[in-house]
């Protein structure tokens, strides 16, 4: 679960991780205000899932109210759009208003999951305020890792060896090593998969101060952090899948047309490879799940329907605690309720898998049936 800015920057505070100070407005009026406390200049930031902010026109220094009420009014009700949102950009409601530090040089701070090691990883380059991206694709060299083992956890001598990387000496390699532990605690305690701080900025006063922040919390372990639940927005997620969130089935929105009916994840990952083969595209991917119910199916159903890319239908079912007959059901009541006679292709097997066929073929739906996988993608690809 991504959470934003300022709600990363209160938690980096809990961890003793200094950060500038600041305001969220969510008014011109309210954004006015926090400019003055501030002294009459600040930097302003739209708070957003999405990164760009700056490329996208999302933050400004402004020098002084006036200035901020301005800009304020032309961000607060609209979509910003930046290099990493679609072309319809992502709801602005609120702004962080901050004091401008004062930058000699800026560094990158991350901690983060190294799935090759399967151990938690700390990231840090002299490179900060850059796209890290970028930098790992054009100097690979400039990033520097630390594998942590969770039994010992992040030890001294680390934090000494990562603050060297990035030249810090005396009192300021301490103040690296104290936010690269916080990090960590924050880390381990709030169940993360990302904390990241881009940049951390080297002050000319010799300070280190957090001038960005970014948190994603792991969703399957919210369980244990109820308090994090407020922390979601969920007009920053695309809507299809904050509906499938809602009905616990995992979505992906993708690009292409052929929408994907499928429970399991590697079924579903593996049905997406056969569509891509046959040149075809799949608009999303969809598990809807092995103890799936017939309203379950016929809501996932329905989302599916409810992307205005998708053409067509891929059903891929292996029949085992989800019937066969019982995703059948649900697939007709969603063409059902929302009037779509959009054509599908099915393979089915397993339990109840002539009932399943049987109700298919029944319903009037435009049904092509296919022994294989290969052969659905096949036939749903032909569809014109």
């Amino acid at each position: 679960m991504k959470i934003h800015e300022h709600q990363a920057k209160d938690l980096f505070s809990r961890y003793g991780i200094p950060v500038p100070k600041g305001e969220v407005a969510t008014t011109p009026a309210e954004a006015g205000q926090a400019v003055r406390k501030l002294g009459g200049r600040a930097v302003i930031k739209a708070q957003v899932h999405a990164g760009g902010r700056g490329k996208g026109g999302g933050i400004k220094v402004v020098q002084s109210p006036e200035e901020a009420l301005e800009f304020a009014a032309g961000l607060l009700g609209k979509n910003l759009v930046t290099p990493q949102t679609d072309a319809q950009g992502v709801p602005v409601s609120r702004l962080l208003v901050e004091e401008v530090a004062d930058i000699s040089r800026e560094l990158y701070l991350a901690i983060t999951v190294d799935r090759g090691r399967c151990l938690p990883a700390m990231l840090v380059s002299k490179s900060g305020g850059m796209d890290i991206e970028q930098v790992a694709a054009t100097d690979p060299d400039a990033i520097h890792a630390e594998p942590i083992d969770p039994v010992l956890g992040f030890l001294p001598y680390q934090a000494r060896r990562l603050a060297d990387k990035l030249d810090l000496k005396n009192g300021a390699a301490g103040m690296a090593a104290q936010i690269m532990s916080g990090m960590y605690q924050l880390f381990v305690q709030q169940d993360c998969s990302l904390v990241e701080i881009n940049p951390l900025a080297v002050t000319t006063g010799g300070e280190l101060i957090a001038v960005d922040a970014k948190v994603d919390l792991e969703d399957d372990a919210l369980f244990r952090h109820p308090d994090a639940q407020g922390l979601a927005d969920p007009s920053q997620e695309n809507e299809l899948e904050a509906r499938a969130a809602a009905l616990d089935v995992a979505y992906v929105k993708l690009d292409g047309n052929v929408g994907c009916l499928v429970n399991g994840a590697g079924l579903a990952m593996a049905t997406m490879d056969v569509i891509s083969t046959v040149g075809a595209a799949p608009a999303n991917f969809l598990d809807v799940g092995g103890g799936a119910s017939v309203e379950k199916v016929a809501g996932a159903v329905a989302i599916i329907l409810s992307d205005p890319d998708v053409d067509r239908m891929l059903v891929n079912i292996f029949g085992g605690i989800l019937r066969c007959d019982i995703a059948a059901q649900g697939i007709v009541q969603a063409y059902k309720n929302t009037g779509s006679s959009l054509p599908l292709a099915v393979r089915m097997l397993g339990t109840n898998v002539d009932e399943g066929k049987t109700i298919l073929r029944e319903s009037g739906l435009d049904v092509t049936f296919a022994g294989t996988m290969l052969e659905a993608a096949e036939a749903i690809s032909k569809v014109r």
